[in-house]
């Protein structure tokens, strides 16, 4: 990818507190005009990477650019050519909704007329211009998170970071929420975006994932899930904790999982089909479990996701 294509470049970027190590080594590429999924467990260091790309934070070792600017140096920079949607909502809930929307415009320097065609065309895009009289605090969750994004795109960004942007938001509003973003995309703005929702993760063009302040795995979500093939086994049976006790202390086998009435079962290497089978159904028998169904499973980026924690659990 040449430098041009790139709308965030890190090289050894870290973060320190004192002496907790929160982002450490961090180097990647991320394309322009992609949706970027950033992964990770609470306190894997997602929040603090997003403060330092945004020029929110000074980074403590390493640099970065992020749409061509220096982090640190060019930082009131970076924040002109980007937004920020925070993880908790961030915005005056005594004011209404075109008054927060006005404040914002002008902390950007957007004012008068110009502030008002913003906001028409993007009220009307994400279904707030009935709206605009309404405190912001008697929004609803996933209205209020629509606000939050329209204050943040309110001087129309090169590049967006959302930080958990549907956290507590009903599905109907999550999928609205998505294809906003996709619209976004197809006009070039570059958007990175937390999220614990991996179905939602499946929807980024690429994905990073984070463990203990380091980027651990990063690519396009299918050539990811590819790590897990024919590693993992599905189980139908009816008494899965008893079965999930019995399979988890087989060798081989890195970690079982309940999914109502499906096991998932990981294992460390790639398995031989259909010997493993026997093997499953025999350890099940000797427990006096019945197993009624087993098959090779597709993994999804929440094995992989899981995958990922147990290893990290595993060497620390």
């Amino acid at each position: 990818m040449s430098p041009d294509d790139a709308i965030i470049v890190t090289d050894r970027l870290g973060r320190c507190f004192g002496t907790l190590e929160a982002v450490s080594d961090l180097t990647m590429t991320i394309e322009r005009g992609k949706v970027f999924g950033f992964l990770g467990p609470n306190g894997a260091g997602k929040t603090t990477t997003i403060k330092m790309l945004c020029g929110l934070l000074l980074p403590t070792s390493g640099h970065a650019t992020v749409a061509g600017l220096a982090v640190g140096a060019e930082r009131e920079r970076i924040k002109h050519r980007t937004g920020y949607m925070a993880q908790v909502f961030a915005l005056y809930p005594d004011l209404t909704v075109e008054e927060n929307f006005r404040f914002f415009a002008g902390a950007y320097g957007v004012y008068g007329r110009a502030a008002t065609r913003r906001m028409d065309a993007l009220f009307e895009q994400i279904d707030l211009s009935t709206l605009r009289r309404t405190p912001a605090g008697a929004l609803s969750g996933g209205m209020k998170q629509r606000l939050a994004l329209a204050c943040a795109l309110v001087h129309e960004p090169e590049l967006v970071f959302l930080d958990e942007p549907t956290a507590g938001v009903d599905p109907a509003s999550r999928q609205r929420l998505w294809d906003f973003l996709y619209a976004l995309c197809e006009t070039g703005t570059s958007l990175f975006v937390t999220t614990h929702y991996l179905d939602e993760a499946e929807r980024c063009h690429a994905v990073g994932f984070m463990l203990d302040g380091r980027l651990i795995a990063r690519g396009e979500p299918a050539v990811m899930r590819e790590r897990l093939h024919d590693r993992l086994v599905g189980i139908e049976v009816r008494r899965a904790v008893e079965a999930m006790r019995v399979l988890r202390e087989l060798p081989g086998i890195e970690d079982v999982t309940i999914h109502g009435n499906e096991l998932r079962v990981r294992f460390d290497e790639v398995v031989a089909w259909p010997a493993i089978e026997t093997r499953l159904r025999q350890a099940a028998d000797d427990a006096g479990l019945v197993l009624d169904r087993v098959y090779l499973r597709a993994p999804t980026l929440e094995d992989l996701f899981l995958h990922f924690e147990h290893q990290g659990a595993r060497e620390r």
